[in-house]
Formats: C-alpha cells, structure tokens, sequence
C-alpha cells in the first residue's frame, strides 16, 4: 500500500491537477447541505480580525485561496509543493509560491490565519510541518485543517480488494495531533458522500491512487460514505 507521505509519491500525484480534479468531482454535501470546503472557509472568516495576513498551505489549484483572497482586508500567500499547481493559483491572481510546510520561508509571527485542507496526511514529518505552523502564527492566531477520516471511501476500497489505510493526520487522529502544539483545538464532523453516475466513474477514481485495484462491474449509480473533520486550533 502507498504511503500517502512518501514524497515521491506526492510529487506524482500532483504533477498535474488531472487526479486531484477527478476524486474532486464526485464529492457531494452532508445529507443536511453542509460542503466542508464551506465549513472550513467560515471558520476562516471567524478568525480573522480587521486587516488579516492569510497562509495557506497546500493551496492545489487554488479554489479556495480564490475565495479567500475575496475578503475584505485580507492580504494572502499560497504555497504548494508542486509547481504546477503555483502556476495555477498564481492564474487567479494569487500571490502563490512553491514551498514545503515544513520549512516555511516566513519570519516569526507573520500570520494570523494558517489553512491547510486536506494536505496534513501528505507531510512526511509532520511534527515538523506543524511546529512551522505554529511558529508563522502570530499569538491568537488560528489555525484551521481539513482531513479525510480512515474509514472514508472503506466500503469502496474493499469492494475493489484494497484496505482502509491509517493516516498520519485523520478525523481520528487530528485532535490528539494539534493539541500537543495547540491549546484549543475545536472540530466538526461531516458525513460526507462520493456518488458515481456509474462503473467507469468509479473505477477512474481508484486509477488516480495508483495502486492497481479493480472494482468488480455493477449498473446504474452508487454512492459511497465518507468522513471529513475540520479543525480549528489555537
């Protein structure tokens, strides 16, 4: 089985954004309309106070760093690790650049808002990457982090002969994580689905893993639990 913090593994998969685009897409809301990327940029707005200096961490294709750099007296940096995915935040007009969280080319105390969604289980040293987090933070700061739980997409994996993997930053995990470097860390839980018009669709996703399992055929569309948890730690 990969491992997701492997990072010749995270060089491939996001070469190019064809695989981030395709597991992307088939992500719908909770039953009740919450969508985490919502979530996670409320929780954005909550903490900024005023003129704010916005980081984030991982920013792909930069859709949510669009968002956020659409606030009133926001000033944003986006930082990625592949440099295709700088180029197109940098497209939306992002101040975007290639780094690596766990050395971040900042000073002390530069941010009063630290986002990273769904990259922390990518970092190999992740004590590392958070520590640099919480030096760029300024005192009061906040720090919000997006995440998959380990049993997300499991009833997929077994159908298609693979096993739930443990990451080294989930839903389950996360909490106990950012309490050793944060005080108050808050979360919320969201029940997500993945819905597939069909077989193909289905199969394409498990092709952007790259790990050679192959979904038994079926008709019609299926739909598959998933788990998020967005963190807030201050």
């Amino acid at each position: 089985m990969t491992d997701l913090s492997d990072p010749d593994h995270v060089r491939e998969q996001y070469a190019d954004e064809g695989r981030l685009e395709t597991r992307r897409s088939v992500w719908q809301p909770t039953d009740d309309g919450r969508d985490p990327s919502n979530e996670a940029f409320k929780a954005i707005d909550r903490a900024m106070t005023g003129n704010s200096d916005v980081l984030e961490v991982g920013c792909g294709t930069g859709v949510m760093a669009e968002r956020i750099n659409a606030l009133p007296g926001v000033t944003l940096v986006a930082l990625d690790y592949s440099e295709r995915f700088v180029e197109l935040t940098a497209a939306r007009g992002i101040d975007a650049r290639q780094g690596d969280i766990c050395y971040l080319p900042f000073e002390d105390d530069s941010f009063d808002v630290v986002y990273a969604g769904w990259m922390l289980y990518h970092v190999r040293d992740l004590d590392r990457g958070l520590n640099e987090v919480r030096r760029v933070l300024r005192p009061g700061g906040t720090f919000v982090a997006v995440t998959n739980g380990d049993d997300s997409l499991a009833d997929l994996l077994r159908e298609a002969g693979g096993k739930v993997r443990a990451k080294n930053f989930s839903s389950e995990n996360g909490e106990f994580t950012l309490s050793r470097k944060f005080s108050d860390v808050r979360s919320q839980d969201l029940e997500t689905r993945a819905v597939f018009p069909d077989h193909a669709s289905a199969q394409a996703y498990l092709d952007t893993h790259d790990e050679g399992l192959v979904l038994p055929p079926f008709d019609g569309p299926r739909t598959y639990s998933g788990h998020v948890t967005v963190f807030e730690a201050r």
